[in-house]
């Protein structure tokens, strides 16, 4: 009996592992979460696959979608013309704000950066050309319900 529940129990590990697999395994990601009423929103690239998906004020949605090689260069391209990697985060605390987290692992524009303490004045307008950009990926290629 006790070989029987280690087995399952065995099982039931590694099913959970893999399903979190697409939430580590990425070249770029964009996350949106917080605020008063919680959403959670991401955007997870790895080559030219691509994994949406947003919980929260009422929905629950999830798509894979390709994502052309095109929509990636111009991605590219607008990180460095909006100097991603210099973008200065202020310090200030901030509660129950909606926060967006960038991450580039790979490529010119490798770092992570985030709002949810604000960007430094001199760098919103990149901030929110950068954030602009993800976006536009997001209505292009999601089929919202």
């Amino acid at each position: 009996m006790n070989k029987i529940l280690g087995i399952i129990f065995a099982v039931l590990v590694l099913v959970s592992c893999n399903s979190q697999k697409v939430y580590s395994d990425f070249d770029i990601s964009y996350s949106k979460s917080g605020g008063l009423a919680p959403v959670y929103e991401n955007l997870l690239i790895k080559g030219n696959n691509a994994h949406y998906s947003i919980e929260g004020q009422g929905k629950k949605y999830k798509q894979d979608f390709k994502i052309s090689d095109e929509d990636l260069k111009k991605l590219d391209q607008t990180l460095s013309q909006n100097n991603f990697r210099r973008i200065q985060e202020d310090r200030k605390k901030l509660y129950d704000n909606v926060s967006t987290s960038i991450n580039i692992k790979k490529g010119p524009n490798e770092g992570s950066k985030t709002d949810a303490s604000m960007i430094m004045p001199n760098f919103t307008t990149n901030w929110n050309n950068i954030l602009n950009a993800f976006q536009e990926i997001i209505n292009n290629n999601v089929k919202k319900q």
